[in-house]
């Protein structure tokens, strides 16, 4: 199965939620994709914490191959560039993940 996640988030638990399920289904054998939206787009500035060890799941799961991108206009609006953890994309980047998953799961 092909799995889309959208993190619309910048809390912590809900990143790091959401790299927990990715990371579970790349170990099951499935293919994911995490597209960063609106203060999703932060996710390369949310803090590790005791609880929410985030930088290390977002390590976990490239290495497991996961792919990550996110939305440049997001960025742009946060005075950001690109982010330090994946490509800059699109709304068409968004719409082709979108279509060529088998489900969706948006996380906000």
């Amino acid at each position: 199965m092909k799995l889309g996640i959208i993190l619309q988030s910048n809390k912590p638990e809900h990143a790091w939620n959401t790299f927990r399920l990715g990371i579970t289904a790349l170990k099951a054998g499935h293919q994911v994709e995490i597209f960063l939206m609106n203060e999703g787009s932060e996710l390369d500035t949310i803090p590790d914490s005791k609880n929410f060890d985030i930088s290390v799941k977002v390590a976990e799961f490239k290495e497991l191959k996961g792919e990550i991108y996110a939305c440049g206009t997001c960025l742009k609006m946060r005075g950001k560039e690109e982010s330090k953890i994946c490509p800059v994309s699109t709304m068409s980047d968004l719409l082709k993940m979108v279509e060529s998953s088998d489900k969706v799961l948006v996380f906000n």
